[in-house]
């Protein structure tokens, strides 16, 4: 008996294991992606300028820090007692401007490296809604809170958005040209922009990107397809009913794992996760010889671990 539809997952053409050097950058289902990542002691970057959920806001960030485009006082402005940057994040923000452009451009030459020396880049776009600055004519990529009278909103076009990540794509291949890129699109529905236009926004991003890659090598993750198709059920949502629960985030991670790294690494994560979870144990009288012998036990294999590049 069949109680849902599967859905097709291809394999990653380069693998990923405990050598490869991971990069994270969109909306949060990419923290979501990352944060497991690191717990299993990956070496791994997520978000460093914080989410970006649209593919205009990526295509610029990754743009600036491969032609060496220094974050000045020009990129700033100030709105409720902080200084902020329409292309970032609000955790960019800062009370002290100086502070901010040093931490910014700090941060850029270690997305430069990062984008220069990854063996794996993962890209999830969350929206192709946008708003654009009415005052300076730009898309943002972060509103900051001011009154919604200074921008309009904007669905970006199946073309514009294509454009884009072909753009994302070829600056990216310059620097770095053997690099493994990964394409999802986020399941997490935008209720604030209503229901029907989250499945306008999520229809452009489809088209958009699965056009770029009949032309351009890369890899798509079905992340979008495996919650709102296989998981089809709202027990599979966290309380709010727009983000996928736990449940399913762990499910689809697993899936995840099957079709994108070796046999090799899958076995060194159960490993892994054991030591973690051996980590977890409190005793009940820390003075036995068996708790010794069971933080002995611990200790070497944390080092093996070690040894072999896992970062327990």
């Amino acid at each position: 008996m069949k109680l849902s539809t599967p859905v097709a997952l291809q394999s990653l053409d380069q693998k990923i294991d405990y050598h490869s050097r991971l990069l994270w950058l969109g909306s949060c289902f990419a923290d979501n992606m990352g944060r497991q990542f690191a717990q299993l002691g990956f070496m791994q970057s997520t978000n460093p300028f914080g989410i970006l959920f649209q593919s205009l806001a990526l295509q610029q960030l990754v743009d600036r820090a491969l032609h060496d485009k220094v974050y000045t006082r020009a990129d700033l402005i100030f709105h409720n007692q902080l200084w902020h940057c329409f292309e970032l994040h609000s955790d960019c923000s800062n009370p002290e401007p100086e502070a901010m452009l040093a931490d910014l451009n700090d941060k850029q030459q270690q997305l430069k490296t990062q984008l220069q020396q990854a063996t794996h880049i993962g890209f999830t776009l969350g929206t192709a809604w946008v708003y654009r600055h009415l005052e300076s004519d730009r898309v943002v990529a972060n509103c900051h809170k001011i009154p919604q009278t200074a921008f309009a909103k904007e669905l970006l076009s199946v073309t514009d958005i294509e454009a884009g990540l072909k753009q994302l794509i070829s600056t990216i291949h310059a620097v770095n040209p053997n690099v493994q890129l990964v394409f999802t699109i986020s399941p997490v529905r935008h209720s604030k922009d209503g229901l029907v236009e989250n499945q306008r926004s999520k229809a452009h991003l489809v088209v958009a990107l699965h056009q770029v890659l009949e032309k351009h090598k890369a890899y798509y993750f079905p992340a979008y397809e495996l919650l709102l198709d296989e998981l089809r059920d709202y027990r599979f949502y966290a309380d709010d009913l727009l983000h996928p629960s736990p449940l399913a985030i762990r499910y689809i991670w697993e899936k995840w794992l099957s079709v994108t790294t070796t046999p090799e690494t899958q076995a060194l994560i159960v490993e892994v996760e054991a030591v973690q979870k051996s980590r977890q144990h409190r005793p009940f009288n820390p003075d036995t010889e068996e708790h010794r012998v069971f933080v002995e036990k611990l200790e070497k294999k944390e080092l093996e671990l070690r040894d072999i590049g896992v970062n327990v």
